[in-house]
């Protein structure tokens, strides 16, 4: 969490030095950094694939969190009080076979399974924790498929899923 507080602090990338890491922070990793402002979501940024040390993709997570997320502005010096953060560390994701709508839903599992959709060129993802708010799989899809630009009752036989896990850390 130094790390999250660092880059929000600076306003900047923290550097890592790698080496006074432990070797399960220096391995390849993808991290999701959330932010919110009393309760309410005030930025949150990540990597779906591992392709860098893990403490360096949260590093960069945390300050694009703060500073980079399109739909807020960047994080005020006023505002650090405020901000509590969260980390989410992803498992790989994994492809979901399925035949229609009806099987993807069943095979979806509330408040375990984070969920990437993908038409073409629109993709989005919602991290698990996303079903405290939308605790039903259908109302869940639906607005995944908002996010990624899709109708809500979009369906393609080109349209892909991909399941992952995450750990999160206060």
């Amino acid at each position: 969490m130094k790390i999250v507080h660092h880059a929000l602090e600076k306003g900047a990338v923290p550097s890592i030095n790698l080496p006074s890491f432990p070797e399960e922070l220096t391995a390849p990793g993808a991290t999701f950094v959330t932010l919110e402002k009393q309760g309410r979501l005030r930025g949150c940024i990540g990597s779906l694939q591992a392709h860098q040390p893990l403490v360096q993709d949260l590093a960069q997570n945390a300050y694009r969190a703060g500073f980079k997320d399109p739909r807020f502005p960047p994080i005020t010096a006023e505002e650090l009080p405020d901000i509590t953060s969260s980390i989410s560390i992803l498992s790989p994701p994994s492809q979901m076979l399925f035949q229609d709508e009806q099987d993807l839903l069943a095979q979806l599992v509330p408040d375990v399974d984070g969920l990437i959709l993908q038409d073409g060129n629109r993709r989005a993802t919602f991290l698990p924790q996303v079903w405290e708010q939308l605790p039903d799989p259908k109302q869940f899809l639906g607005h995944l498929k908002h996010k990624a630009g899709l109708a809500e009752d979009h369906w393609s036989p080109t349209l892909t899923a991909h399941r992952y896990h995450v750990v999160k850390v206060a």
